[in-house]
Parts: C-alpha cells; structure tokens; sequence
C-alpha cells in the first residue's frame, strides 16, 4: 500500500472525514493541470490525465475511463486503490458509489478543485466539508505555482480582435448582468493572450469578469498587472470580489466552476449554470486561425516525414528506445520552430501500443528492434497553430493478421474522413460510421472516435466531439475535431491513425477537409480489403501530402516521400 494513501487516512480520522474525493483538475477544472494541482498523483501513483480518487477507511477506488484502464490496472498495482473502471458492467458511477454511503457521512473535499455539479450533487444528504486540502497537510514538498510572463497574439493568427470577442459573448449574456469565466483556454482566447502556467498547454491561471459594459481579469503575473491600465487585478482578489455581488444574475461555466466559487456568493446572487458562452465562439476558426493552422501542419508534416525517414533507415542499425524515439521526434518539431509539445509523445513499441496513453518510463522503456508495431501519438504547438497526429509504423514484415487490423482501422478512418453530413448529425451518429467497418470483423476500441483541437491552446477542445456520448454534440464549418480509431490488443499491440479534419460545407452539405499531412503505413494495408473509392481516397490524399511537403524536404527525403506516396 502506498504510504501516501496511509498517511492520508491518517489525516482522514483526525478530522473525521470518512469520504475524501480527489479530482484530476485544478481550480479551473483543466484536463492538464500545473504539477502543483498533481494531488491525485500524488496519492495514487496514477499518471493518466484524467480519473477520481474515492478514499475511505476500508476501501479507495480510482474512476477513470476505457483510454486507461491498462495503464490503471498496472500503476495502481500494489497501491491499496481499486481501478473502477467507467462504463464496465457491474462499476457503479461516482455518484451511484457515493449514494450507498449512510446519510450524514462526512464527505470532505478541497472545494476548489471539485466541480459544483459533483458538489451540489452531495448535498442534502451528508455533511460537506469542503474548505480542506488534506493532501496539502501530507506533501512535503509539492512544488509551487510560478506564474509565467504573459503575452499577446498577432492579429494575423487570431483573425479578431479581444474587443470583437467581448461584444460577442455579451450578446450572449442575454438579461444577465456578469459572466464568470473560469476555464483557461476560454480566458486566453477572448483575451488573445497565452501563457505557460500549464506544460504543453499555452495558458495561465485567470478568471474574468464580463458584465454589460466592464471587465476584469484576475491573473497571478505580477509584471503584467502592473503594465495594464485598467481592468487587471491579482488572482486572489477574485474570491472577495464575488462575495460582493449583490442582487443580480451570474452566469457560471457549469463544466469548469468549482463548488468553492459557486458557493461564495450572497444569497441575493442568482447563480445560472450553463455551458460557457465561449466554448462555441472559441470552437469555431475565423479565416486567419485555420490559415495559420494548416501552416503549422504543412510543418508538421515535415517533420514527421524527417522522422519516419530517419527511424525506417535507423531501426536495425542503431539502438532505438521509446524514449529515445520521442526525444528525437521533438528535436525535429523544435528544429521546424515549434517551441513546445502539444502533450506527452506516447510511444508504444508492440505491447505497450496497446495501453491506449502509454508513457515510457526508464523501467518500461522498450528496445525497438526489426519487425512489430511502433504506435506513434504526438503533436506540437507552434507560434500559429495546435497539432496532433498519430500513425502505427511498421518494422519490418506484416503478417496478415496485423494488415486485416490495421486496414479495418483506415476504413474507419477514412469512412469518418470522407463523411458528407448535415446540421442535425451528432457526434453519436460520426462515431458510428468509424466504428462500422472494425465492428465487421469483430473489432471495436474504448476511447472516443474524436475531439476537438483547440488554436494554441489546449488539445483536446469542445464542444465538438465524436463517440458514443456525443449524442448532444454537432460538427459544424469551422470547428477542427480528431479522426482516430484504433484496436488495442493486450499484451500483443495497438494500432491508431489520427488526421485533424476541418469541417466546411460543399454543396450544401458539410464534409471534412484533412489538415494532417503524413502518409499511411503502406507496408501494413491489405488492399483486397479496400473499395475503389477508399483505394481512391488514399491515392488523392498521398498525392496532396507529397505535393504539399516535397519543397520542405531535402532529396533523400523527397525520394523516399514519393515512394511512400505512389498509387495504391
């Protein structure tokens, strides 16, 4: 058991907790978090970037989802912490668990980190206490927030001016009289501003204030508060500054509030939670934002040629680790002007390909060697644009088994790529076309099909969203979103392809551009497999990729590009 978890229980008896709830977030409800706001980490020994720790006396269990129950089931081995994995049959939910506790348990949270909707959820019938950080009384020595220099965009990738922005949320502010906005990346591009308070993620820690003719923005950069004018207070202020409010309405993000400031308001506050204004606004790309972002892929794309280059003529010749091939995949991106990832590179060399958000350890760190599967997931953030990609290279020889997978795979990928669809279609209804030709040959992968790709912001965006609990989501012109199904067999390998798809409407009816540029595992496809307008499909955007690309490359490169890029 580990002795976190013991010293935690410790802590737990002393203040006469008999439920602690442990989040992945931050005060903002962030997917990535500062390493400061790493609790659940810290106690379970879990590294996926999402999950819930429950903890009582006699039972802790870790809620996360299908893309980690493989690296779950692995990490907490030994701790003392039960994976309860989300959807399987027989796991209750977060709130079916916590509703078998006796009434008037005392259930103890750090408020700020605990979303209002799980919070409001547990009142009534147990005793909240939700001004306690627990962890913060065991970790030792838990690192700081160090605020980072703040700094403006260019006009010319945003496309639209930080007042063209406000005018537009306040018209959908409708009679209300503030808008609390709490989630950084909504924050950072109403403001056109970035940060790195949070790795790989180019935001900071703010909150605003929007009311019909004023706003405020609460940061923690110091420098930047004393160089603004007007409008710019400390952080810390922005707790006293609500506990002010009186006799009017407040509109709060539902998904990213915190049950700490939702509850600081004076009873005289109407407090409306609602899905963020931002989120749409910010979801849908001006001109200048997809014409920055597909510069930032033809980039990419480049440097995932480089890469592919150097590792189909490296592998057999020299010693190449998982850890060592993400090293060298992110020296080309930073060599190609992107000054940070967009997310940890997953590397996964044959088994570990099928731990669907792998992270290589010096304990894991796998030796590639000539034949299997290498399953690549990465991305960069570059100075005009977001990108992630995924391709599943082969080694060597492929045997058939692997090609039939591996092709069910790029049927579904291409059959989400080549969807022609209306205003009405759900993310629900996306999902299934990608799922369809694997689920033919008894295949099927527990992850959503897509997600939406934030403009220098955040990887994983929404509201748009492809998987079976899109049923309230729509794709619409102007929203970018991830094509990426995949087939994780355990022990043996993984497979995924991911493009990023901009949405644009043709001929009345909406279809997906593909932004990403890198050829598919030609080694690994089974041809016999694949229609005439797959084959087609294949063939159009391999030409695309090596027209596009080729001026980018040195001659060696170029050469092996075209051979990678010849008609099926």
């Amino acid at each position: 058991m580990r002795k976190q978890l013991t010293a935690l229980r410790r802590k737990m008896k002393e203040r006469g907790i008999d439920i602690y709830i442990i989040p992945t977030t931050d005060y903002h409800g962030s997917e990535y978090v500062n390493d400061y706001f790493k609790c659940r980490e810290y106690i379970s020994g879990f590294t996926g970037s999402a999950g819930t720790l429950i903890v009582k006396q006699d039972f802790a269990g870790m809620w996360t989802d299908g893309r980690y129950f493989l690296q779950a089931r692995q990490q907490l081995e030994g701790s003392g912490i039960t994976l309860m994995a989300i959807g399987e049959r027989g796991v209750p939910s977060i709130c079916e668990y916590l509703s078998q506790m006796p009434s008037g348990s005392v259930v103890g949270f750090d408020g700020r980190i605990v979303s209002s909707k799980l919070g409001e959820s547990l009142e009534g019938n147990y005793n909240i206490v939700y001004d306690i950080d627990l962890v913060e009384e065991i970790w030792e020595d838990r690192p700081d927030v160090v605020p980072s220099k703040i700094y403006s965009l260019p006009p010319e990738v945003t496309g639209e001016s930080s007042e063209s922005k406000l005018v537009r949320v306040r018209e959908q502010m409708g009679s209300s009289d503030f808008f609390l906005v709490s989630r950084l990346e909504d924050i950072a591009w109403l403001y056109n501003l970035r940060g790195r308070d949070i790795e790989h993620t180019p935001v900071f820690y703010a909150f605003a204030l929007i009311s019909k003719n004023s706003e405020t923005l609460y940061v923690m950069d110091e420098e930047y508060i004393m160089s603004s004018e007007k409008g710019v207070r400390p952080y810390k202020d922005v707790f006293s500054d609500m506990e002010k409010l009186r006799n009017c309405a407040v509109i709060l993000d539902e998904d990213s509030v915190s049950y700490a400031v939702s509850k600081c308001f004076h009873s005289s506050v109407e407090r409306i939670l609602r899905k963020s204004p931002v989120e749409r606004l910010k979801a849908v790309k001006n001109k200048n934002e997809i014409s920055a972002t597909k510069n930032a892929h033809i980039r990419d794309g480049a440097v995932m040629i480089r890469f592919l280059y150097w590792l189909k003529n490296s592998i057999g010749t020299e010693k190449i680790t998982e850890i060592s091939l993400a090293d060298k995949l992110e020296k080309l991106r930073r060599e190609q002007g992107a000054y940070d990832l967009s997310f940890d590179t997953i590397a996964g060399y044959e088994e570990h390909g099928a731990v669907i958000h792998y992270s290589a350890t010096e304990e894991s760190n796998a030796v590639l060697r000539e034949g299997g599967f290498i399953l690549i997931d990465s991305g960069g953030q570059y100075e005009d644009g977001t990108t992630d990609i995924t391709r599943t290279i082969a080694l060597g020889n492929v045997d058939d088994e692997r090609k039939r997978n591996y092709t069910a795979v790029l049927k579904g990928h291409i059959a989400l790529a080549t969807a022609q669809f209306t205003e009405d279609t759900t993310g629900a209804d996306l999902d299934l076309l990608a799922r369809k030709p694997l689920r033919e040959v008894g295949l099927d992968f527990k992850h959503g099909t897509g997600h939406g790709v934030g403009h220098m912001l955040s990887v994983h965006e929404g509201p748009n969203n492809i998987s079976p609990r899109s049923a309230e989501s729509h794709i619409i012109p102007g929203m970018i979103t991830s094509d990426e199904p995949g087939v994780y067999l355990e022990g043996e390998y993984g497979i995924r392809i991911e493009n990023e798809l901009l949405c644009i409407e043709k001929d009345g009816k909406y279809v997906f551009e593909t932004i990403t540029l890198c050829p598919y595992e030609r080694d690994a496809i089974d041809i016999s497999m694949l229609t005439e307008d797959e084959i087609r499909y294949i063939n159009r955007y391999h030409a695309f990729v090596e027209e596009t690309l080729s001026p980018l490359l040195d001659e060696p490169e170029r050469v092996w590009l075209k051979r990678q890029c010849k008609d099926i």
